[in-house]
């Protein structure tokens, strides 16, 4: 069993929730979400039992991707408004004893930046070495990118300059030039935006991409993977690099170690447990956590996020199970989520998103959630049951620029292949039904008023086709509701610590049907049953937890009322129970 720690940070047991500004609430009527929408939703918030508020992106940006192409990291973009509004929507969340999180994305920025126009205006002005720059190269008497990497958004992750005949590395898209870290100026600066924002009153940083800071030198050509084109994947010369520990360790000293932060680093590109663990544990003063891609892999065949493959309950536990147990005497800590602004709807992906089943399949992904171990992620629109907007809508309402790229990349490859330009795209379309970034980014559906209620001018984005049914006020007052469900749920993890620090043990690990496992934490125990297909299935407990007295029911998805726990249990489709034992004291 699982013994209780004597000191545990306070962001172990946080309920966080993750806004994307743009599509919140939109206060002033231009279409675009804003701070002060933010701030007329504070209660909601505390209402609904979230600890910390992570912000998306609010800086100035030209929005190339998102607000993740910065052009100023000390002031706001005017579209969500001002500093002195961020000011007050912090106070806000302090006032409600809450914490607001801000999301630093320091691996690039925009190329719209001042940093970056005085880069590219010379080479041989103080921040030429503040990027990343290379001559091209010959071959066959052409001029060629430095190498063959390729962008994460499809095509060359070089761009040549004209003015000085060089290339700069992006790994996303060109507006997006990566800083290089390697200049120990470059890593100053870094540091004194991050104070700027403690000092202004900042609870701590989520790190996009942080894990690819350190590209291996030489930036050598990635291997012949895909014989279709010239540009290759190269995340095992950019992701997890030679020097990214020792930054992030410099980064701990300088900034981080001197406050009480909640941190959490994005980490794509990497399964494997060792490489994940050394951003992680205590004793390397790095990060609190990290969000690793593994779960969110499950679905992706390697060619594209934007593709889907099967998966299997299977597959799941395992990766569930690992992560789970993984160097937990060691401190290894989880950062626990489903959804968020890079992934479609959970609901959609994992549980069953149709009229019969789409309420009661969210409540049992909420009880998959905060029955594990880690700090807890909830994505906006998670906590209503929001679904992924329907196939019917065309390719003109994706807006995300890596659904854009590689719709027309692939579109190129087959008019090409085809010899002419009306070519069949339909079975793209329905990947990005299922799996693009935009079904996240739709508007918040608030009412059942215009646009759910989210903004009174033209939305930025379409409204997903159901809010009129489907939407917060009509689930607010509804205690059958997705939303009312979470609420019990987030209540349920803060009342037993077993859900949050017990250890982890999986029960009939060969069922395609039922995820079951047992949490023991000091004289507490928890049993947690989930159903995640449609028929009904009976489960024999009897030899694998050693009897059932004395289990009290204390969360289901299908009724509030008492479950008794027999050795044979009947769950329905998509059923959820917990179920805690505290021990006899003598």
């Amino acid at each position: 069993m699982s013994t209780p720690p004597h000191v545990t940070p306070w962001w172990k047991s946080a309920s966080v929730y993750q806004i994307y500004p743009a599509s919140f609430l939109d206060a002033n009527g231009d279409g675009t979400g804003d701070l002060a929408g933010i701030i007329a939703k504070l209660d909601y918030l505390k209402d609904l039992g979230v600890d910390v508020i992570w912000l998306s992106p609010i800086y100035r940006s030209p929005l190339a991707d998102m607000g993740y192409d910065i052009s100023d990291y000390e002031d706001i973009d005017a579209r969500y408004g001002t500093l002195e509004d961020w000011d007050r929507l912090l106070e806000g969340v302090h006032a409600r004893g809450m914490k607001l999180m801000m999301d630093l994305v320091v691996n690039h920025t925009s190329d719209e930046h001042a940093w970056f126009a005085a880069s590219k205006s010379s080479k041989n002005d103080p921040k030429r070495d503040w990027y990343i720059w290379r001559p091209g190269k010959i071959v066959d008497g052409e001029e060629l990118p430095p190498n063959n990497w390729e962008s994460l958004f499809s095509g060359s992750a070089w761009e040549r300059d004209s003015a000085t005949g060089e290339y700069y590395l992006h790994l996303f898209i060109s507006k997006q030039p990566d800083l290089n870290w390697d200049n120990p100026v470059v890593r100053s600066a870094i540091w004194d935006v991050m104070r700027f924002w403690v000092r202004r009153g900042c609870d701590g940083f989520r790190m996009d991409a942080i894990n690819c800071i350190s590209k291996t030198d030489g930036l050598p050509d990635a291997p012949l993977v895909d014989h279709t084109q010239y540009y290759q994947p190269a995340s095992m010369y950019f992701a997890n690099g030679p020097q990214v520990h020792r930054y992030i360790k410099q980064m701990h000293a300088e900034v981080l170690s001197h406050h009480d932060l909640i941190t959490v680093g994005e980490t794509p590109f990497t399964h494997e447990e060792s490489e994940l663990a050394a951003y992680v544990l205590p004793q390397n003063r790095e990060l609190n956590m990290v969000f690793h891609f593994e779960l969110m892999d499950i679905d992706s065949p390697p060619e594209s996020q934007l593709l889907r493959k099967p998966w299997t309950l299977g597959e799941l536990k395992a990766i569930v199970s690992r992560w789970q147990r993984f160097m937990r005497d060691d401190g290894f800590w989880n950062a626990v989520y489903i959804e968020n602004h890079d992934h479609a709807r959970s609901v959609s992906r994992f549980g069953n998103d149709s009229a019969q089943w789409r309420t009661v399949s969210a409540k049992m992904l909420a009880v998959f959630e905060i029955t594990q171990t880690g700090t807890l992620f909830v994505y906006q629109g998670q906590e209503l049951g929001l679904k992924n907007f329907p196939r019917t809508w065309g390719i003109e309402e994706y807006n995300d620029v890596a659904a854009q790229n590689y719709w027309n990349l692939i579109k190129e490859k087959r008019q090409k292949a085809q010899g002419k330009k009306d070519v069949d795209m339909s079975d793209l379309l329905d990947s990005f039904a299922q799996k693009a970034r935009d079904h996240a980014r739709t508007p918040m559906q608030w009412n059942a008023g215009a646009h759910g209620g989210f903004t009174t001018g033209t939305p930025w984005m379409r409204v997903n086709d159901d809010y009129p049914e489907w939407n917060a006020e009509q689930q607010i007052g509804d205690d059958t509701s997705v939303h009312a469900f979470w609420k019990r749920a987030l209540k349920v993890r803060k009342a037993h610590d077993v859900l949050i620090y017990g250890d982890f043990v999986m029960l009939l690990e060969t069922d395609e049907q039922v995820f079951a496992y047992t949490r023991n934490y000091g004289s507490t125990s928890a049993l947690v049953l989930l159903n995640f297909k449609e028929g009904k299935v009976e489960v024999d407990l009897g030899e694998v937890i050693g009897g059932v007295a004395r289990y009290a029911f204390v969360l289901g998805n299908y009724e509030k009322e008492a479950i008794g726990l027999e050795e044979k249990v009947t769950l329905r489709g998509y059923e959820a129970r917990v179920y805690v034992r505290e021990a006899l004291l003598n």
